[in-house]
């Protein structure tokens, strides 16, 4: 799967789970002040991308540092590449 595709579906996931417009979510969209996302939501993100991908997201700091929709893609990436290797 291309990191477009994964974008896309990050995109796809973000829109269905929270209602939000496909065109809000683009990657310089902050989750919280841009999306109105809260703490409890970015909890809902997590499980969400977690079931999507089939990756357990145990780096708490980097997720801690995702603050727009390319933080978030990015980590998938970089999750998912760690499970390659």
């Amino acid at each position: 799967m291309s990191d477009e595709e994964i974008f896309i579906r990050i995109k796809n996931i973000m829109a269905d789970e929270f209602e939000l417009e496909s065109e809000e979510l683009i990657p310089e969209a902050t989750l919280f002040e841009t999306l109105g996302l809260d703490s409890l939501d970015a909890v809902d993100m997590v499980v969400a991308m977690e079931k999507e991908f089939g990756v357990k997201m145990r780096d708490e700091e980097a997720m801690r540092a995702v603050r727009t929709m390319d933080d978030l893609h990015k980590l998938v990436l970089k999750t998912r590449d760690q499970l390659v290797s």
